[in-house]
Formats: C-alpha cells, structure tokens, sequence
C-alpha cells in the first residue's frame, strides 16, 4: 500500500532457558494473583473449595526448589521452633521465679507482722556484794592493861559506863593489880564470902551481875572487871564514881 513502507529485516531475539523459566514464574505469579482476587468470597464465610491453588515455592533466583532447599529450610524452621520454646520456657521459668518470690516476700511480711516485739534482753543478774572479809579477833595483851582494854571493848558492846582512868584507878586501890588477890581479914571473909580479884567482887555479886561473853569465873581479870562495873554502874552510875570501897 502507498505511504508504508515494512521493515526490510525483523531481527530475531532468542530467549534462552533461563528467560523461558522466569517468564513462567512471573505468569504463573501473576495468574494466582488474579485467581486470588477473583476467587475470594464476598463475605467471611470463606471454605476450602475457594482456596486459591497452592504455588509450588520457588528460591530466590526464581528456580523450584530442590530437596536440599526444602531441607535446609526444615532445619531453619526446626532452629526457628525450638528458638522458640526454649524462649517459651525461658519466660514460664522467669515468671514461676517472679511468683515464687513474690509469695515468699509475702510470706516473710506476715511473719515481722505477727511475730511478737522481742523481749528485751535480760538485765544480767547483780553479782551478791560480796560480804566483808571478818575481822580477825582483836588480840590483848595478857597484862593490866590489856585486860582493862579488853573489859571496855566488851562494857561498850554492853553500854555499860566507865573509863580506862576509872577502872584502873579502883584496881590498884583494891588489889594493886593482882588478878588472885583474896581479902580474908574483912566482914565478908568472916561471913565466908571473901572478895576477890582486880576489883575484889564476892561471889554472890559476880554471879548476879556477870557480863555474857566472858567467862563465868570470879578470878579472870575480864569477868571480874566488867562484872565490878556494871554492879557500879547500877549503884553507884559508873565505875568512875567510886573513890573508896564500895
């Protein structure tokens, strides 16, 4: 026809295998796309009669796979699904241990709250004071002076009057300090009761005013010194008073 003109040559292309596979995945793709869209119901009540046609999975440079593809990924999915029940359990331990410290952080509050306010410590008990070591006896010496020291030692634990001056005074008039001395020459010898000692006492006045604590003879020279003064002193008010026999 006038005013076309066709081309002298058409050159020809040649698609290799690979392009032949490609083209066919991506009609295929493009296929189930439309089948997809197609195919899905209006409303939700979806059934197994409209699934769209399962797609043989292909690898990532677009060839099917092959059995060690489909095997490697059943390890990745293996690997996948044990990540995650290990981290399943991971979080169920976690939380069991969260839970088990939570009772016990209850546990322990209910016990401070009713156990009892603890008592307070004892006070140690006071060591008993000890008592005072005892004294050791006072010693005398075994003269007059002694004698008289000792009488007024035992006459003050009595409260029975009289002075080292007024005992020892009436001692030497009496017997000149001689604990035997025996008056046998006065009323009292010839009555059969003579005096007799330091302050010549007969024995009728020793017995009735003897001082307890000494003993019970008219010769000792503490007996018959506190004996003489508390007979003075009920007679006479104290052995200091005396001048002359009495």
């Amino acid at each position: 026809m006038p005013g076309f003109t066709l081309p002298r040559t058409v050159r020809t292309t040649r698609i290799t295998r690979a392009h032949k596979i490609s083209a066919a995945v991506v009609a295929s793709a493009s296929c189930a796309a439309a089948l997809a869209l197609t195919a899905a119901p209006s409303n939700a009540e979806t059934t197994a009669a409209h699934a769209p046609a399962a797609v043989k999975p292909v690898s990532a440079n677009g060839l099917p796979l092959t059995a060690k593809d489909r095997a490697d990924d059943g390890k990745k999915d293996q690997q996948l699904a044990s990540s995650l029940t290990t981290g399943l359990k991971v979080t169920a331990v976690a939380k069991q241990g969260h839970a088990a410290k939570q009772a016990a952080d209850r546990s322990a509050d209910r016990k401070v709250i009713a156990a009892p306010k603890a008592a307070a410590p004892k006070a140690a008990p006071k060591a008993a004071p000890k008592a005072a070591p005892k004294a050791s006896p006072k010693r005398y010496a075994n003269n007059l002076d002694g004698w008289i020291r000792e009488s007024l030692d035992i006459m003050k634990s009595k409260r029975i009057p009289g002075s080292y001056e007024g005992l020892h005074r009436n001692i030497m008039r009496e017997s000149s300090g001689n604990p035997n001395a025996v008056n046998d020459w006065d009323i009292n010898a010839i009555n059969g009761i003579p005096s007799k000692g330091l302050l010549q006492v007969i024995q009728p006045t020793f017995n009735t005013y003897h001082v307890s604590g000494t003993p019970h003879k008219l010769t000792d020279p503490v007996a018959n010194i506190t004996a003489a003064a508390n007979y003075a002193a009920h007679r006479y008010g104290s052995i200091d008073n005396v001048n002359s026999a009495y």
